[in-house]
């Protein structure tokens, strides 16, 4: 007879290149699950106080006791029955290997409903260790290590997985021989014989008890598998509820015996009174984030990125132009590939590196701190009619990281729709890549008053990606019901090893990123902006270059937008790489080897890269934080969502660049040539018109309607 399997067969050789014993790590989210994982395998995985944070599964070698073993880290799931991508991606893992040991992590203060997973492992028959991870100094609650091993009939162990205590004990549980745990007492008193007598196909295919209770909990994903309908299947009422009730009834009991509570609750403060206020939940995240970039672009940061500049320019960049001079000749080619495209567009980007530091530094604050699951609790409402879930803000904060990592998170979406809607609508967020932009263009033409650019850029980010999502809720993508499970983990203060720890990953990639694609962009720009299509070179033979020739092809399009240069349109055209290779760009083509001395370049009509005033830079900046993600972001959306949505997702961000590009150019030169109040007073006197002529259109709509319909009458 046929044996009943759920979930899908996974290789384990994906994760390592030789078969190798393997030892899951698995848990509820905000367990400190990736904590333990890097404090095992001395890695540097990305953790947060959040649901998500990791989306797919992740292996690496460690050392237990002098075995090498190959630690997994599964996505965080609250039980067997997944609601979203990355629980699945668990679920399935710990199905197509049945025989692996698993290291459940449980979080000392949340331990009574993290047990519900731990009786969910139980009822698989896996072998499991329980891991309870006691993260602070006064925890809300005890345990009886002993009497809950004695009563779950497995080893638990108590850790803590940043420090690093209770990891001899738990390397001991480890290497003991598999031994699958006994079932819970309670799975006797659930009816499974009886629906298996009672359903012939039930009967038939031999299902197992784990799968019996899967059922019993109406479980979509094995109902979908068999080509199940649970209203044909004759089981008991409330059958959910019977399974529930079951397990927290055993849980109850283990409370009273074995945890002695404070009576505290887990993650409540005084502090939400105001963070989670209806009223002042958004204005108080808006003066962090305008904190945080005032430091970050404008008082430290800036005194920083001038510092390192400075540093730069006088120990490397003299010392290359020097001996380019000395070796080669003021006049050859070598000379300039080397001081324009690697010294002046390279260290123009690698100045930034102080205020990448300093932003990853704060954002790092508020996701560790458990702020963001408030900021997500408060936005949840807002977001729902907008067809996202609150996990969607996760996935929207970290775009101002990166939009790569960040279309990842996307996953923990429930509803497909939403998932889609969510990848899409990161990339107008202003990534970490974009801020050179808006902070060398930007305080070029508006000095002090471009932190106010900045945070109207940043925010125009997010007030388009709502409106394009509203859109899409109300037309093509609309999205189900979800469901939003969310936990309030206590604030905390981030310890020095793991602030240390991101920024050193930061700075790490920030370094890659400049030593390996800038130096190659910014090579292949400047060969394709000093050589002609016969390969002589430009400075030499006054020739036309080929990226003047392609950029003068483009120019026209940009024309309306006040911007028309073929400089410009060559510079846009290679921050379709990475968006840092726009200033990097635009430091080659006006030939500038200080960072200092962009900003003056753009006003000098002659040079290639020119912006004749305010109007055209504010046009130029929103167009590059709306017109398209990097290849990078791409090829993520690609697979995430489909070549079709990414597809469709670059040409709407493109012509909504454009139109909006071109609004903010002709209002913002209104301004500048009839005064402010006359151009808001016809903006306001337009808003009206078009307002009004939408009530009209829906009150004659509504007229034709029939008397009777029930539409009109609600």
């Amino acid at each position: 007879m046929k044996k009943i399997f759920h979930g899908k067969k996974v290789n384990s050789n994906l994760i390592c290149g030789k078969p190798m014993k393997q030892i899951l790590l698995v848990g509820n989210p905000n367990t400190g699950k990736t904590t333990l994982f890097n404090s095992l395998t001395k890695s540097n995985e990305h953790v947060g106080n959040w649901h998500g944070v990791t989306v797919e599964e992740k292996g690496k070698e460690f050392d237990c006791n002098g075995q090498k073993l190959m630690l997994v880290d599964l996505p965080g799931i609250y039980s067997l029955s997944s609601l979203s991508y990355e629980e699945q991606v668990a679920i399935d893992y710990i199905r197509a290997h049945p025989k692996t040991k698993i290291v459940n992590i449980c979080d000392l203060n949340n331990i009574q409903r993290n047990l519900s997973l731990t009786l969910g492992l139980l009822e698989l028959g896996a072998d499991v260790i329980l891991a309870v991870n006691c993260m602070d100094k006064k925890p809300l609650n005890k345990i009886d290590a002993q009497g809950l091993s004695r009563q779950l009939g497995i080893d638990v162990v108590q850790i803590n997985a940043e420090k690093g205590w209770g990891f001899d004990m738990l390397k001991k549980s480890i290497l003991k021989p598999f031994s699958p745990s006994s079932r819970p007492s309670y799975v006797k008193s659930l009816p499974l014989k009886q629906i298996q007598r009672d359903n012939f196909l039930l009967n038939k295919y031999k299902f197992d008890e784990f799968s019996l209770i899967k059922i019993l909990e109406h479980d979509e994903f094995i109902f979908k598998e068999f080509d199940l309908d649970y209203q044909s299947l004759k089981l008991p009422e409330d059958s959910i509820a019977l399974v529930a009730n079951a397990r927290y009834n055993f849980i109850s009991q283990l409370q009273k015996k074995y945890i002695h509570s404070s009576g505290k609750i887990y993650g409540k403060s005084f502090i939400d009174k105001i963070i989670l206020n209806r009223f002042l939940a958004l204005p108080i995240f808006l003066l962090i984030l305008c904190g945080i970039f005032y430091i970050t672009f404008f008082s430290l940061g800036a005194w920083l990125s001038d510092c390192l500049n400075h540093l730069l320019d006088i120990s490397f960049g003299e010392w290359i132009e020097k001996f380019c001079f000395n070796s080669f000749g003021e006049s050859s080619w070598i000379t300039h590939l080397l001081c324009n495209a690697v010294v002046g567009g390279v260290g123009t980007v690698l100045s930034f590196l102080p205020q990448v530091v300093i932003l990853f530094f704060f954002l790092s604050l508020l996701e560790d701190s458990g702020y963001l699951s408030r900021v997500a609790f408060a936005s949840e409402d807002i977001f729902g009619k907008l067809g996202l879930s609150g996990k969607s803000v996760y996935t929207l904060l970290m775009g101002f990281g990166c939009s790569t990592s960040a279309v990842l998170t996307a996953r923990n979406m429930e509803d497909k729709n939403s998932k889609i809607k969510t990848a899409l609508l990161t990339p107008y967020m202003s990534c970490s890549a974009k801020f050179p932009i808006y902070v060398v263009i930007g305080g070029a033409f508006f000095g002090a008053n471009n932190i106010f650019v900045i945070l109207g850029l940043y925010l125009l980010g997010l007030v388009i990606a709502v409106f394009l999502s509203y859109i899409l809720e109300k037309t093509i993508l609309r999205s189900k019901e979800q469901s939003f499970i969310l936990e309030f983990p206590p604030y905390r203060i981030s310890g020095p090893k793991r602030l240390f720890n991101v920024l050193w990953e930061n700075i790490k990639l920030f370094l890659i990123r400049v030593g390996s694609l800038l130096i190659s962009m910014n090579v292949i720009v400047w060969i394709l902006s000093n050589f002609s299509f016969d390969f002589s070179f430009v400075p030499s033979s006054n020739k036309e270059s080929m990226l003047e020739g392609f950029g003068k092809i483009l120019a026209p399009i940009f024309v309306p937008l006040g911007f028309g240069s073929w400089g410009i349109a060559s510079a846009l055209i290679a921050g379709i790489v990475a968006k840092e290779v726009i200033i990097s760009s635009i430091a080659m083509f006006n030939h500038i080897k200080n960072e200092n001395l962009i900003g003056e370049s753009l006003f000098i009509e002659s040079n290639m890269v020119y912006f004749p005033g305010p109007s055209s830079v504010l046009a130029f900046l929103v167009f590059a934080l709306l017109y398209c993600p990097c290849i990078s972001t791409m090829a993520v959306l690609s697979k995430e969502i489909g070549r079709k949505w990414t597809f469709l997702g670059i040409v709407a961000q493109f012509i909504i660049a454009y139109v909006v590009a071109l609004f903010t150019y002709n209002v913002f030169g209104a301004c500048e040539k009839f005064g402010v109040l006359p151009v808001l007073i016809v903006f306001l006197v337009f808003i009206i018109i078009v307002v009004s002529f939408i009530k009209i259109s829906s009150a004659i709509k509504k007229s034709k309607c029939c008397a009777n319909c029930d539409k009109c009458k609600k």
